[in-house]
């Protein structure tokens, strides 16, 4: 088997704390190189201005993308009050005149209280958005008037981490779809001084945190030295928030060709569920539909487990 044809056997999660001046392209596009696996890809887009946690799938693990991608999300942002930006953060053109903050951290904790929970966000006029099939930044560069329809995003957490007017540090758990800068935005707004954004840090992605990232610096090292693989985290490890059942090698086999198994009743049927193999290794997700005798079985969606 040639070293191509072994590292595509590979499928798994390549947990990265990415730097800050690159695009989350970019380190996809190291790690297919430092890997030689050509289906690699992220679950998130960070900015090229943010860094942290940039989970990457390699290998058949590039499935699991749609689940990862919608988990939550948890970020260090800093805030500078005082003035606003067109683009929401440090690289835009000032949109008002700066203003000394009067707003204390009492009254910014208040007011930072009320972002929790199910709130309607209007994305940025500079981000990827499409609106007719253009991108929402293309049209705002060239000064066409951007409206973009409010989202539904839901807010678990927010909390003052560090107060040194005008700056401010927040922690933000958020579900995945939260425009960050947005919401610093909307903050100066409430507070009549204005916000952007400063710096952002992704600490966590679904069940990832920086705890298990490894720098991009170090991972490179990991590349040049052939012993990457240490960092590699097995796919059935990526959704254990997921209910597991066990598969005896008989059901394995015919999971993997895409056949029903008998399932438990006492499960939800609503429930989605990671198949494992009694070696651990992410066969399928499953989910319970009723057979042709009226019994319950397992569907598999979709199958990782090929060879």
């Amino acid at each position: 088997m040639s070293r191509e044809d072994n590292n595509n056997a590979i499928s798994g999660v390549l947990v990265v704390d990415k730097p800050t001046g690159m695009t989350s392209h970019d380190v996809v596009n190291i790690v297919r190189r430092g890997t030689g696996i050509r289906r690699a890809g992220h679950t998130g887009t960070l900015d090229p201005r943010a860094s942290g946690v940039l989970v990457i799938l390699v290998g058949p693990a590039v499935r699991l993308s749609e689940y990862i991608s919608a988990s939550d999300k948890r970020y260090q942002a800093i805030l500078r009050l005082g003035t606003a930006t067109d683009t929401y953060d440090a690289e835009g053109a000032f949109t008002r005149e700066e203003v000394v903050v009067e707003v204390t951290e009492e009254e910014f904790e208040v007011e930072l209280k009320k972002f929790e929970g199910d709130i309607e966000q209007v994305p940025p006029a500079y981000s990827a958005v499409k609106v007719k099939g253009r991108k929402a930044y293309e049209m705002a560069r060239k000064g066409e008037e951007v409206e973009l329809e409010p989202r539904l995003i839901h807010v678990h957490h927010l909390e003052v981490l560090e107060w040194a007017n005008p700056e401010v540090v927040v922690d933000v758990h958020c579900s995945s779809g939260t425009y960050i800068r947005s919401l610093a935005n909307d903050l100066g707004e409430v507070l009549g001084c204005g916000a952007y954004l400063v710096g952002l840090r992704r600490t966590k992605n679904g069940r990832f945190s920086l705890r298990d990232a490894v720098p991009l610096r170090k991972l490179r090292e990991a590349f040049d030295a052939g012993d990457w693989y240490q960092y590699v985290i097995p796919a059935a490890e990526s959704l254990t928030e997921w209910p597991a059942i066990e598969l005896d090698p008989d059901q394995v086999e015919q999971v993997r060709h895409g056949h029903r198994v008998p399932a438990d009743p006492d499960i939800d049927p609503e429930t989605m569920v990671r198949g494992v193999s009694e070696a651990g290794e992410l066969v399928a997700l499953l989910k319970i539909e009723e057979g042709e005798s009226g019994g319950l079985e397992w569907q598999p969606k979709k199958v990782f487990f090929t060879s």
